[in-house]
């Protein structure tokens, strides 16, 4: 076996198979803040198995996201008991809304994927795999090349990575996502 399939071994259980380093990550992450810049990622296997190379141009951002349903902001004026339901219901994943808060705060990165790395009570923790697609060995690398296009800019806002496909249902193909494509909006106007 390989180095990285033992890594992933110990990553299908990490809680048990991490131990005390589990606890201790947990503690030190909570007092950082919200978006850090990381010299390495902590899972190797999964950024290499998701397109991250160590040269120039890639940077990994671990983000963290609080946990929780959303609120809709409080009416005001008047008593308007159909609109007293401030339950919000996102239509996105928590991974997705982490892709969206590490690009905005690297504007000139694109995001190429992310993946999980740890939870607790209070928050998730991913870590996001950026690409500066103005950088040289990013333009000229036929694997990742293509990102520098026009086309892939703001990908993360436009829901065009991993896993804003997967919460759009565009992971699904033939009987039983007919409605999925273009988009669920997309559909229902056509409907009218």
């Amino acid at each position: 076996m390989g180095y990285y399939k033992y890594v992933r071994e110990l990553w299908k259980k990490p809680q048990e198979n991490l131990g005390d380093l589990w606890k201790e990550r947990l503690i030190a992450w909570r007092k950082e803040p919200v978006t850090v810049r990381l010299k390495y990622p902590t899972r190797i296997d999964r950024a290499r198995s998701l397109g991250y190379k160590a040269k120039p141009g890639f940077i990994i951002v671990r983000q963290r996201v609080k946990r929780g349903g959303r609120q809709n902001p409080k009416t005001s004026g008047g008593r308007k008991s159909k609109r007293a339901s401030r339950r919000k219901d996102l239509r996105m994943n928590y991974q997705t809304i982490a892709e969206m808060r590490a690009a905005k705060k690297f504007a000139n990165c694109e995001v190429l994927n992310s993946y999980w790395i740890i939870q607790d009570g209070l928050y998730y923790w991913y870590e996001v795999i950026l690409v500066d697609k103005s950088h040289l060995a990013i333009i000229g690398d036929k694997d990742i090349g293509w990102i520098s296009e026009k086309q892939h800019t703001r990908r993360a806002f436009r829901g065009l990575t991993s896993s804003a496909r997967k919460s759009r249902g565009l992971l699904h193909k033939g009987k039983g996502a007919e409605k999925v494509r273009p988009s669920l909006r997309a559909n229902l106007r056509k409907a009218r």
